[in-house]
């Protein structure tokens, strides 16, 4: 048997058993899936950052979602920061690097 201990997407038992296969899965607690959620993000983005596929910026996503459940909010909540955040400071349209500030 491969040893995964990974968070994974609901469907995943039932695909695994299509495949013909037996797997051994466990229910988390909350702060165990929080955690679990957070190497899942890191997860995501290495493999976003990897193969710049929209695929993975669609995963990326999909774990922001359920982070902001588990934090008792909505990724319409995160969405609505980030419109706040682009109102006050911006976006990355300009495309601009800051290569330093002069304090004097």
């Amino acid at each position: 048997m491969k040893p995964y201990n990974k968070l994974v997407r609901d469907r995943i038992p039932e695909i695994i058993k299509a495949n013909g296969q037996t797997a051994c899965f466990s229910v988390l607690d909350e702060t165990q899936f929080q955690t679990a959620l957070k190497k899942k993000l890191c997860e995501e983005v290495g493999e976003y950052l990897d193969s710049a596929d929209l695929e993975e910026l669609a995963d990326i996503l999909e774990v922001i979602d359920a982070l902001a459940q588990a934090q008792g909010s909505t990724l319409s909540d995160v969405l609505k920061i980030k419109a706040e955040k682009a109102a006050k400071k911006g976006g990355f349209e300009k495309r601009l690097f800051l290569k330093s500030v002069d304090d004097t």
